[in-house]
């Protein structure tokens, strides 16, 4: 199975969340106006259910977990094997927990809304997949119109509503049915215990497809998850409610980048010095380490586009450009961790003083001589 991938906000410099829809909708209907308030935050890119949306129709059934299969090999075609944040609603949380459960290798942290380990029964998802067949997706409507919103929503946000049921409408019917198959089949409340991704569960009062109070049993048995219920919310969490799931999502994942940001800076620079860069953080300067830990650190040195003794090349030649030789002293420490040689740097500082210029290179290799000598003494 392949699936599209639909950019929404952000930009590839920001750290990747993957989102993901509900039955019968359109990830850009369900998450375009939460995706708009995230996008100074994250590369915000959604995946589409085949039939739906962009996502072309399939005749093929498949599972939950071949979702979440699908949705790995979708970022790694369009963004490369990147580590990714992921938030899905209804189907697409269920998605979610097949990712924390099968990919927790890639994912930095899952938010599950609207959702459960099993949704509905497996009689009444082969009642609808038969319906649907028979006649078509716009026999679901008006049912989604009372099941899918909160009381006056409706009334408060009609371009929003009227967005997702036209989705809805235009979804492929097949593809439909199929999805409903597959949520017949679907059930990991067995497995939940063995989770060991960061999990937050935000489930709706008004849910009656997934209900809140089941969503927050199933996140208990999830060691060390959150579970939060929005009050006046249904089953679309994201349309419904932007600027809250927007703010919850913010709140979970920073701490996500900023726990993996910190791992690699102490794995570069080491131990000692960045306890003395924490011990010595003021209310002046948290905000600036917070950025340095989340962006640098946990968005561009978790890359796998470099290994990190290439990033630390790129990164002594900048500084020397930059004349930045306090800085220069720590990376060069951080080189050799890196696993380049004295010689490989000795290299690398001549080559900058051809491109960058000989007085700086001088004064570098000054520092080098210090941090170089230390290394040998060691």
């Amino acid at each position: 199975m392949e699936l599209t991938l639909v950019r929404l906000a952000g930009n590839e410099a920001l750290p990747t969340l993957v989102v993901g829809p509900s039955l019968g909708t359109s990830v850009t209907a369900l998450w375009g106006a939460c995706a708009e308030l995230l996008a100074d935050r994250f590369h915000v890119v959604g995946w589409e259910l085949p039939g739906h949306g962009r996502g072309a129709p399939t005749t093929e059934s498949f599972t939950v977990a071949d979702l979440a299969a699908a949705v790995v090999d979708a970022v790694d075609r369009t963004l490369g094997p990147v580590p990714f944040a992921y938030a899905g609603d209804s189907v697409g949380g269920a998605t979610g927990l097949h990712l924390a459960l099968d990919f927790p290798e890639r994912v930095t942290g899952v938010a599950a809304l609207c959702t459960g380990a099993r949704i509905g029964t497996p009689d009444g998802w082969h009642e609808r997949a038969a319906l649907v067949r028979a006649s078509g997706t716009p026999v679901m409507v008006e049912g989604s119109a009372r099941r899918w919103f909160a009381p006056g929503f409706l009334e408060r946000r009609p371009e929003a509503g009227t967005a997702l049921l036209h989705s809805l409408q235009d979804a492929d019917r097949e593809s439909y049915s199929l999805v409903c198959e597959a949520l017949a089949a679907y059930d990991v409340r067995d497995r939940l215990s063995s989770i060991s991704v960061p999990v937050l569960a935000i489930g709706g009062s008004d849910d009656e497809a997934a209900p809140a109070a089941l969503l927050g049993a199933d996140a208990a048995a999830v060691p060390g998850a959150r579970f939060v219920q929005l009050d006046g919310v249904a089953h679309q969490a994201p349309a419904e409610a932007p600027s809250t799931v927007a703010t919850l999502l913010v709140d979970f994942l920073r701490d996500r980048h900023h726990e993996a940001g910190m791992k690699v800076r102490r794995a570069v620079l080491g131990d000692a010095h960045v306890d003395r860069a924490v011990a010595g953080t003021t209310d002046v300067t948290r905000d600036f380490q917070d950025f340095i830990t989340h962006y640098a650190w946990g968005s561009i040195w978790t890359r796998p586009g470099l290994a990190r003794r290439d990033r630390s090349i790129a990164v002594l030649t900048a500084l020397v450009a930059g004349r930045h030789f306090d800085e220069l002293e720590f990376h060069l420490r951080a080189a050799l961790t890196n696993g380049l040689t004295r010689d490989e740097i000795v290299e690398v500082l001549l080559q900058s003083a051809v491109y960058v210029g000989v007085p700086a290179a001088n004064t570098a290799f000054g520092v080098a001589k210090r941090v170089l000598g230390e290394s040998a003494d060691g």
